[in-house]
């Protein structure tokens, strides 16, 4: 991996063509990010087993404002209250430690602590609590075994990089636990 500073003045003929400045390369890769559980007493942040697709959806209501004397007639409306939920999917893999957490939640009607992370940069995104509201698994007779998984959200989804949740936590003893099996970086 190269670092920034390599590229900084004369070198790889100033960047006439190997621009590592430009937004294709710091763009990320959908398979670098992982969603994680936590099991049941928070000492294990388990990375959920056999996933393919990760949707993380985030919507405001829409509160309509107009009047009689809205600007030519068109309608005004403003954000209200904000949800947000993850869509999930891949290939069930029954006797995986994330699958088992996530059935007992599931049938036990617990609250699950989730998080997304960028495994090629080795840190947190995202992460919430969040209620189980769909969890079933596909099984056709001509393919693999899936799941899909679709949390919604309890309070909010805090971004893990920003000011806001780095000045609230103890930076001297808050780490960035990488999923079970991971490596951070």
């Amino acid at each position: 991996m190269y670092i920034k500073q390599l590229f900084e003045g004369e070198t790889f003929d100033m960047n006439g063509y190997c621009d590592f400045s430009s937004s294709a390369a710091s763009a990320m890769a959908g398979k670098d990010l992982l969603l994680c559980v936590w099991n049941e007493d928070g000492s294990k942040l388990l990375a959920i087993s056999g996933q393919k697709g990760l949707t993380i959806n985030r919507s405001a209501d829409s509160i309509e404002v107009s009047t009689k004397d809205t600007e030519g007639g068109w309608k005004s409306s403003i954000a209200g209250m904000k949800e947000w939920s993850i869509d999930n999917d891949g290939i069930y893999v029954k006797d995986d430690e994330s699958h088992q957490a996530l059935s007992k939640a599931f049938t036990d009607g617990d609250l699950v602590c989730v998080k997304v992370y960028d495994v090629k940069r080795g840190y947190g995104m995202l992460a919430g609590l969040a209620s189980i509201t769909d969890y079933p698994i596909e099984a056709p007779y001509d393919d693999a075994v899936t799941y899909s998984l679709t949390l919604s959200g309890v309070g909010a989804l805090v971004d893990l990089r920003s000011s806001e949740y780095m000045s609230k936590i103890d930076a001297n003893k808050a780490t960035d636990v990488a999923p079970e099996g991971y490596t951070q970086g």
